[in-house]
Formats: C-alpha cells, structure tokens, sequence
C-alpha cells in the first residue's frame, strides 16, 4: 500500500500551516505559557495547531481518528489515527529557543505508517512512510555502522525533578560507557541518530506523540526503537532510539 499518496498530501499541508503558526509566535509577545498539572508547558501555540491539525482531518474526507497531546483522543469510524504533537520541545520553544517542532503520526491497525517532523526554526523536516525509506528535505538518510557503545556517540534528555533518581543514574552510566555524549532532548536527538550523526538517544519519559512518527522515521533509516526495556511501542512512556547494532547493549543497562 502507498501510504505517501494516502496520506502525504495532509501531513505536508498540516506541517506547511503548522510551521507558519508557530513562526508567528515565536520570540513574539503574543505567545501565553501556562503550566499543566504535571509542571510542563503549554502555550496557544500549542492549542492552535492542535486546532488546525483537527479542522484539516475532518475536512480531508480521510477516516481518520486523533490522538493529541492538547485534546485528547477523537474517535470516529477509520481504522487509522493522526498522532499529533503540536509543538515538541514547548519548553525550548517558550524560552526562544529553536530545537522544537510539531510532530506527525499515522497509526494504522497498530502500526506506524507514516510520520512527519517540521522543524521550522531549525529549517528542516524529516519523514517517513513505511516500506519507502526516511528523508530529511528530500535527503535519504540511513544509521550509523558503529557496533559498539564504547566507538558511540549517546545523546540524552534533560533531567528534572519528575525523573527518577535511579534511571538518571543508568543513563549516566550508559554515556560513561560511550565515546562521547551530548544532551539535546527531545524529537532532535533521535532524529540525529536516523540520520548517522549519533549512534543512540534516550529519553527517560515519553508520551506516544511524542515517539509516533519517530518510530517509522528511525526505522526506515534502519535503526531500532524502543522503551529502556527493549519492547518495541510507542506506549511504553520512555523512548530509545538506536542505529541496531549497540541497542542490545545499551538496554543492557537499564535492566
């Protein structure tokens, strides 16, 4: 099934308007940040490409449910779901920093098919659809033949007060045992791992928008991508990413 013909004409016009949103509030007095519950931030930004992502599902004709970190779940009659996150990175974003983009997923009878990353301060986008390889503006790109955590390099999430003391200890441990490691957090890191700059990423907590369309674009570069117990899903609330051949082994320290 060609999943680019089915879907690639929404998620470009989603990413195409969701860029120019964010773009207009960016480093701009008009943007609002709030706190949720759990401590993290959200802006209108957020909420009006969340908004505009939902209004183009529905006029698209596609049976699409969504899933979205702002609203919440729709469901309608698809078997298909738009996975969004409007703007990855709010925190970088609120602060006028360029590492944050909006973050596109379709999950189709519990597999990731399609995903697409718009970075537009960063001027970039990657994707991917499943059996057709992973992009970044038109680019092929493809993991890194390092096979051995200590020739790697490891980037990492930032740490907070909501993560646990004995995780941060074993990703500690993890880029000790590494070459090199670096701190980015977020989609980025794990796309540079797609692309053969970095050899594994980690993110301690995670939400399945924010994995959805990282999952099929690491995978079509031919990487690995899991939770920090190796189970492959988009569910397990924690994300690492890998070019496969040292996935074993960083796992290792997790367990």
């Amino acid at each position: 099934m060609n999943f680019q013909v089915e879907y690639g004409g929404l998620l470009e016009a989603i990413a195409g308007e969701a860029d120019q949103i964010a773009m207009r509030y960016f480093r701009n007095r008009a943007l609002r940040v709030e706190r949720k519950t759990d401590g993290s931030a959200v802006t209108n930004a957020d909420r009006e490409i969340e908004e505009m992502a939902r209004a183009r599902v529905a006029a698209s004709g596609l049976a699409l449910d969504v899933l979205g970190e702002e609203m919440g779940e729709t469901r309608g009659s698809g078997n298909a779901k738009l996975i969004i996150d409007p703007i990855d990175g709010t925190e970088e974003f609120s602060r006028g920093i360029g590492t944050f983009g909006t973050l596109l997923g379709i999950e189709r009878e519990g597999e990731i098919v399609a995903g697409w990353v718009s970075a537009p301060a960063l001027g970039s986008r990657w994707w991917a659809y499943r059996g057709a390889g992973a992009f970044r503006d038109g680019r092929r790109m493809e993991v890194s033949g390092v096979k051995q955590l200590r020739k790697s390099m490891v980037i990492t999430c930032g740490t907070d007060q909501r993560h646990d003391l004995e995780a941060i200890a074993r990703m500690r441990r993890v880029t000790d045992a590494a070459q090199t490691s670096r701190g980015f957090g977020g989609f980025w890191q794990h796309l540079l791992v797609a692309e053969g700059a970095a050899e594994a990423g980690i993110d301690l907590r995670m939400s399945a928008w924010d994995i959805a369309p990282l999952m099929v674009i690491l995978e079509e570069a031919g990487g690995r991508g899991t939770n920090l117990s190796g189970k492959r899903t988009i569910h397990g609330g924690s994300f690492l990413t890998s070019n496969g051949h040292i996935h074993a082994e960083v796992v290792e320290y997790f367990q």
